[in-house]
């Protein structure tokens, strides 16, 4: 039997020479801004995204940490494959500094990226959408045809050639995928088959011959049907209100909408639909580009969030994660850093440093902080407090006093 109590999420983006001034990799925003821990099929969902300047072993240590996690594990992989100039052969994921020359020491090799699913007890599946330098590419549709490419683990997604300008928007395999994973499929049941979803998805993109499709190996119950998962709340609805006897006022849970306090003892089940119902048309708005109207919806989501349950309930909680993402979707990296340390201090105070929900939600600050530009120096201070209150944080505390030390700034002390 598959363990569905905790599964992970792992966004790892092969972004070369982001040091070098070019944007951050707008196909891994996409993803990581539609929420993807919906998308697992596992009551408990972990997201890890990896930090954009770590080398190949600190990458390799997460996603060891990821296979670790007995449940369903999504990889959710972008960015540019390549093979080192010299002693050619092998391909690898460009890490941040990866150049053809310098790839076979700063990229991680996709080998070690199968080696570690292989190890996975539960299932796990492989989805890319990446590009290939003119002489990765002779490697990337050999090993796709022979399967050397996957070795065993489910691989769906796309390979295309790496284009001469960097993309300002997310891949359209990605997109249609995202669309395709929320809006689900009413006729299937609560897990989505890859290959369809695979299929739907490259039918959607609508993509030219270069493009090079991957699809190998049958994964298990990976991918969560989010219209599946839509159609139980639906249901007890309509019952409510001819049942008056066991249910003396079932008019706040019919409508919660009326009400600043709901009546109903458990109304959890009532009141999560508005968020959810929410949230496509939020993300929707922020992936067009109309950053504004997205921030607005949120802004009334939150405000009637805040109404009914409280400034300190967890409901609230979640929209300043909501806030944090569609921050960052707009650019705004500072403000996104602030939100998602906002949201780890709410985390860190109710459940404790060792939550796991806490540090996924300071390893975003710490990804948005490493992108917050001129704002980094001042934002540095609180995320440090918040990594030397985490078990095992030391490393990114460490890293953060690097990159003050490399831009000669003082800064604060922060009591340990």
């Amino acid at each position: 039997m598959v363990d569905t109590a905790r599964g992970c999420v792992l966004l790892l983006d092969g972004t070369p020479d982001r040091r070098r001034g070019v944007l951050p990799n707008p196909t891994a925003h996409a993803i990581a801004g539609a929420n993807p821990r919906r998308f697992l099929a596992a009551d408990a969902v972990d997201v890890v995204q990896l930090p954009a300047v770590e080398g190949p072993q600190s990458a390799l240590a997460y996603l060891q940490h990821a296979a670790a996690v007995p449940g369903p594990l999504l990889v959710w992989v972008t960015g540019r494959l390549m093979i080192p100039a010299r002693r050619g052969g092998e391909l690898h994921l460009a890490l941040p500094g990866s150049t053809p020359a310098t790839v076979r020491y700063t990229g991680l090799p996709w080998a070690w990226l199968l080696r570690t699913l292989q190890a996975h007890a539960g299932p796990v599946l492989v989805l890319a959408d990446l590009e290939a330098d003119p002489a990765a590419r002779p490697h990337v549709e050999s090993g796709a045809h022979s399967g050397e490419l996957s070795q065993g683990v489910p691989l769906f997604g796309v390979v295309h050639p790496a284009p001469p300008v960097a993309a300002r928007e997310a891949g359209p395999y990605t997109r249609a995928l995202l669309e395709a994973l929320q809006t689900g499929d009413h006729r299937a049941g609560a897990v989505l088959d890859a290959s369809a979803l695979h299929q739907r998805a490259l039918l959607g993109a609508g993509l030219g011959a270069e493009t090079l499709p991957l699809q190998w190996g049958v994964p298990g119950p990976v991918l969560a049907n989010v219209a599946a998962a839509a159609r139980p709340r639906t249901r007890p609805r309509p019952a409510a209100a001819p049942a008056p006897a066991p249910r003396p006022h079932p008019a706040p849970v019919q409508q919660p909408e009326a009400h600043a306090v709901p009546v109903a003892p458990a109304p959890a089940e009532e009141q999560a639909p508005p968020r959810d119902d929410l949230l496509p048309v939020i993300l929707a708005a922020a992936h067009a580009g109309r950053h504004n109207e997205a921030a607005a919806m949120a802004a009334a989501g939150e405000q009637q969030t805040l109404r009914r349950h409280g400034p300190d309930s967890p409901e609230a909680g979640l929209w300043v994660e909501v806030r944090a993402d569609l921050a960052r979707m707009a650019g705004d990296h500072a403000r996104a850093a602030e939100l998602w340390m906002t949201a780890a201090g709410v985390r860190l105070g109710r459940s404790g440093p060792a939550d796991e929900e806490v540090v996924a939600a300071v390893k975003r600050a710490h990804y948005c902080w490493q992108h917050s530009g001129d704002g980094a120096v001042r934002l540095a201070p609180a995320l440090l407090a918040l990594w030397e209150r985490i078990p095992g944080g030391e490393g990114a505390a460490e890293h953060i006093r690097a990159r003050l030390q490399e831009a000669e700034e003082p800064w604060p002390g922060v009591a340990r």
